[in-house]
């Protein structure tokens, strides 16, 4: 039997490790970690430039949460949980609010945010 308090791994490289290959400008990567030992929590913070969002993330989320998977398989090992927050440039948060939030496609701005199981409104024929 093994005393996990004593595994400490390197969750910022880890992440790093495996994030960078996704990136075209890998110099722009921040990883930062913070180890809260009295919850038993692992949360770390990843920031990247706004180009690289769609490879990290993957078609539909499939990278950044194979890299979650990862994280939180290493952090149970040694008796913790894990938190991965990703967090843009400023450039990028501005424009996100600027999108509509409809899809990950590039084609969201001309489908229609309306629910299809919602029928459309008929105007009134005059009588």
């Amino acid at each position: 039997m093994s005393d996990n308090s004593s595994i400490h791994p390197d969750y910022a490289g880890l992440v790093t490790f495996l994030v960078k290959p996704f990136l075209e400008t890998p110099e722009s990567l921040r990883v930062d970690c913070e180890v809260v030992a009295n919850r038993s929590r692992v949360w770390v913070r990843l920031a990247f430039e706004g180009t690289d969002k769609g490879r990290v993330f993957g078609r539909g989320g499939r990278n950044i949460q194979a890299i979650r998977s990862v994280l939180e398989g290493v952090a149970k090992a040694a008796g913790y949980s894990a938190v991965l927050d990703i967090f843009g440039s400023q450039n990028d948060r501005d424009s996100e609010s600027e999108r509509p939030s409809g899809g990950s496609r590039g084609d969201a701005e001309s489908r229609s945010t309306t629910p299809r199981s919602v029928p459309k409104p008929r105007p009134k024929l005059s009588e």
